[in-house]
């Protein structure tokens, strides 16, 4: 397996790829991802825009990950913002970077992929703070959780609900540059691929 920075380019030629492992990973229906495909697209044109792959030996994409610069405008950026007291949005919204997207094809999960593309993703990020959204679960069985706490992520927002999804979200931040070594402190090893 290898980790590679990718330009949006790189993304959108990759289009189906990213939503079949973001379909895997999430385990969303048919319908939902072809109205997902729309939104990554045009993601890839948002200032600060940064990308990661995870591609096998053979080229197949085994995880991904991306993000920009939140700004005023942006919809997840107007629903948490929205949702924030005032010392808080100066806080995290001065200067974020928000992760949009970070997946695993869950045959890959539990080798270290995901904590070796968030950690290349907010090494690229040019901002002070980082903000993500990720489903509510147990912290202790989702591998997400654990990988986010393990990066110190903190809570923004528990039990949040964006418009047009039935599930509790939160939202997590932590500030920025990651220290090195990144948390979790060794690299992992290369996998076959």
């Amino acid at each position: 397996m290898r980790l590679v920075p990718w330009q949006p380019d790189d993304l959108v030629r990759r289009l189906d790829d990213v939503v079949t492992v973001y379909g895997e990973a999430m385990g969303y229906r048919a319908e939902l991802l072809e109205a997902r495909r729309g939104y990554i697209a045009t993601h890839v044109r948002r200032r600060g825009f940064r990308a990661v792959a995870t591609l096998a030996n053979d080229g197949r994409l085994a995880g991904f990950g991306y993000g920009y610069h939140s700004y005023s405008g942006q919809w997840w950026h107007d629903q948490v913002y929205a949702a924030l007291p005032d010392d808080a949005r100066k806080t995290w919204f001065t200067d974020c970077f928000e992760v949009v997207e970070l997946h695993v094809r869950p045959a890959a999960q539990g080798h270290g992929l995901g904590a070796r593309q968030l950690t290349a993703l907010l090494a690229m990020a040019d901002a002070s703070t980082t903000l993500l959204s990720t489903p509510e679960a147990d912290e202790q069985k989702s591998r997400a959780w654990r990988l986010y706490r393990r990066f110190g992520f903190v809570d923004v927002l528990r039990d949040f609900h964006f418009p047009g999804d039935e599930r509790s979200f939160a939202v997590l931040g932590r500030e920025l540059p990651l220290p090195h070594p990144p948390p979790g402190g060794h690299d992992e090893p290369d996998l076959p691929g």
